[in-house]
């Protein structure tokens, strides 16, 4: 995503995110040594060959911003017909997810840390995902920040181009505003469909277990909104 720029200066992207490395525990960093080569995709910045990564082929399925990775790899492991691929810029919760992987020997699970969208951008082919989860990103609360947020028209159309026919799309946030906000940018993108119907969030799938954190804002008294849209074949 980039500033529009009539200036001549050259430009920079927005990035939807800020890389909080935080304390990475010695196993973290072990895991990287050791199972980095098995699970790991280096951004290249070339069309990846996701057959060849995985070693089959198979529907898939992408996270973007898997955090701890506790959801990702419970679904690899529930679900071994469809492959599992990773996006996180946070080193310690993919020395997590390695570790989980590892321990279960997955053989359905693939990671990236890089930023999501140079990775749809140039590794992801058109029409190679089934579906995408992007579950309680950033919010940007404050205004001023709101044009960081990661669901905009611009990485909707990137989306767009890389989901197959009746691909779906998998959104939560807990953010009241950003959830208007993601209903807007869906409503209004073409080739989408609301599984539920125009305006209306959908109750929590089975498949996404409810984190601590979110159990903990709906004992408070936290919205949760989770919406479903499916991607309309051209």
């Amino acid at each position: 995503m980039q500033v529009a720029n009539t200036s001549g200066a050259q430009t920079r992207p927005i990035r939807s995110f800020v890389r909080r490395e935080g304390r990475i525990t010695p196993a973290q960093r072990r895991a990287f040594a050791l199972h980095w080569p098995r699970y790991g995709l280096d951004y290249t910045g070339q069309l990846r060959d996701l057959d060849q990564s995985f070693g089959r082929h198979a529907p898939r399925v992408l996270e973007i911003g898997f955090g701890n990775g506790e959801a990702m790899a419970a679904s690899a492991a529930a679900d071994a017909a469809r492959d599992y691929l990773g996006i996180e810029v946070h080193r310690p919760g993919v020395g997590r997810l390695l570790n989980a992987l590892a321990a279960a020997n997955a053989n359905n699970a693939r990671i990236y840390s890089h930023d999501a969208v140079e990775v749809l951008r140039d590794e992801l082919a058109a029409s190679s995902l089934d579906e995408v989860r992007i579950w309680f990103p950033d919010p940007w609360h404050k205004k001023r920040h709101h044009k960081r947020r990661l669901i905009q028209p611009q990485f909707i159309a990137l989306l767009s181009s890389r989901m197959a026919p009746g691909g779906l799309l998998h959104l939560a946030t807990d953010w009241a505003d950003y959830a208007a906000h993601m209903l807007a940018v869906l409503d209004a993108a073409p080739g989408w469909s609301n599984c539920v119907g125009a305006g209306m969030a959908a109750a929590r799938p089975t498949w996404r277990s409810a984190t601590r954190f979110e159990q903990r804002g709906l004992r408070l008294g936290h919205g949760v909104w989770d919406f479903l849209f499916r991607h309309q074949a051209d």
